[in-house]
């Protein structure tokens, strides 16, 4: 069973509205990477939110472990969210105010679990990342390419078996595009996450293991 299908899927902003996605049944498949591509004005990054269960589709469920879960109560969807999906989104999305230690321990506070413990596994990820050196920086005083290392993460802090990345490499150069693919790829094939990712950008179609177009 993957950890994260599509049946029927639809969505429209609007009443009434276009509607995107035309029905989508799809199934994500662990332990690889999805590339979601599609002309400007398709969904990319729509599909995204939907998938994470922050926007409801117009007709059609999101399915995680086989479960129908897209029309769950609020509470509900939130648990699922700190659980089981991690995201990473185009610009980082760190808070300025707050160190890159704190941001990154965030989803584990959320979910429950103690600073201590939390503490602990942010920075293991940090320095598995390259970015251990930058955990009481602040975000406006790292790099694009390190910004994205800790969006990453902060993504993988809660162990989730789906990781949901908006245009992850589209504001930095090749050289940290690279590294951010390389650090996705690894979770996905060795750790068996199932990662999608919404891009337009050619490298990362290359590096994916499946094209979902819209």
């Amino acid at each position: 069973m993957s950890a994260l299908s599509v049946q029927g899927l639809a969505f429209t902003y609007t009443s009434g509205g276009d509607e995107l996605f035309d029905g989508l049944s799809h199934e994500f498949a662990p332990g690889k990477i999805t590339a979601v591509t599609g002309p400007s004005g398709r969904g990319k990054s729509t599909l995204l939110y939907v998938l994470g269960l922050m926007l409801t589709p117009s007709r059609g469920e999101v399915r995680i472990q086989g479960e129908a879960v897209s029309s769950a109560p609020d509470a509900a969807r939130s648990g699922i969210r700190a659980a089981m999906l991690g995201f990473v989104f185009q610009d980082a999305a760190l808070d300025p105010s707050r160190s890159v230690l704190d941001s990154v321990m965030e989803p584990s506070l959320y979910a429950g679990r103690t600073r201590r413990d939390s503490l602990e596994r942010a920075r293991q990820l940090l320095d598995e990342l390259g970015v251990g050196a930058r955990a009481d920086h602040r975000p406006g005083q790292i790099s694009g390419g390190q910004a994205q290392r800790v969006a990453v993460a902060r993504a993988l802090m809660n162990n989730p078996a789906v990781i949901l990345a908006d245009e992850p490499t589209g504001n930095l150069d090749p050289s940290n595009a690279e590294g951010v693919i390389d650090i996705l790829s690894k979770a996905a094939g060795s750790q068996q996450r199932t990662v999608v990712i919404a891009t337009h950008d050619p490298y990362v179609i290359r590096r994916s293991d499946e094209v979902l177009s819209l």
